[in-house]
Formats: C-alpha cells, structure tokens, sequence
C-alpha cells in the first residue's frame, strides 16, 4: 500500500467518530523510519495500566503521531491503527493488548517537545500532562494545532 494514500481521514465505520492519538517510542529501539520500511507493524509492548485503558479505545481509522522520545523530543510521523485491539500474543495477560498500524506520512517538520510546551494553545494536552505514557490520546483542538505546527495535512 502506499504510503500516502488512502486519505489519512478516511474512517472505516463512519458511525464511530475518529479518535487521535500520540504513540511514543525510544527511536534507537524502534523509530518511525522502521515502520516506513515495513508497511505495517504491531504496537506492542505497553504495560502501563492507564495507556492500556486508552489502548482498549482504539479503533480502525484512528489517527496517530509517532513520537520519538531519547535525545529526539520530538513527533515525527503520522501512522493510522487498522484495527481494534487484540490480546497481546507475546504476553500471558489478558489485560495487555495491542494495535496493529501503517505510516501514513513522516511530517513535513517535527514537532518538537519544547515547541509544543510553548504553544499556549497545547494546554493540557495529555502528553504534557502525564508524559511517562506511552499511548496517549489527543483531543480534536489539539490535533489541529499539531498538525499545524507540523505543516502537515491530517
């Protein structure tokens, strides 16, 4: 599938509106250039009680910023989860889960941490609120916002 299409907005259920999230990833581990290479990864590894719980909430269409965390800081690409959550196969708890996503597009400038505890217009978002998280949900205002900041369509 190419990376740029369908329409990062397309929504598979048109009854469930679209949900934005924030994925974080220590980008020596596992960046955003990864999944540009492979076309589709799961999202796994998240233990956190309350980033499972936003997890649990994910459904096909959502969109979301991949977020290098380390010495980058910093959102970098746009991916979109394909599907609902699923029992975690390397994990023995039920209560793990993951996605399943695919790159949409790197954004056209990163959106840097210290940018976005700058722009007034991010406050309260969850990543500054609570930034241990590593699956992180993002309102609609804030969306735009970091899209705009990023000059990226999405």
């Amino acid at each position: 599938m190419p990376v740029d299409s369908p329409s990062p907005l397309k929504q598979n259920d048109a009854a469930m509106p679209i949900q934005y999230w924030i994925l974080k990833t220590e980008p020596s581990v596992y960046s955003f250039g990864d999944l540009l290479e492979k076309d589709r990864e799961v999202w796994d590894g998240i233990t956190n009680p309350l980033a499972l719980k936003h997890l649990r909430t994910a459904q096909a269409g959502d969109l979301a910023l991949i977020y290098h965390t380390g010495d980058v800081k910093a959102a970098v690409g746009l991916a979109r989860i394909l599907g609902a959550p699923y029992p975690d196969p390397m994990q023995q708890k039920p209560a793990h889960v993951v996605v399943d996503i695919e790159p949409v597009r790197t954004l056209a400038t990163p959106v840097t941490l210290e940018a976005m505890k700058k722009n007034p217009l991010l406050k309260g978002l969850e990543l500054l609120r609570i930034p241990r998280l590593s699956f992180v949900p993002v309102s609609r205002e804030h969306w735009k916002v970091l899209m705009k900041m990023s000059g990226t369509k999405g």
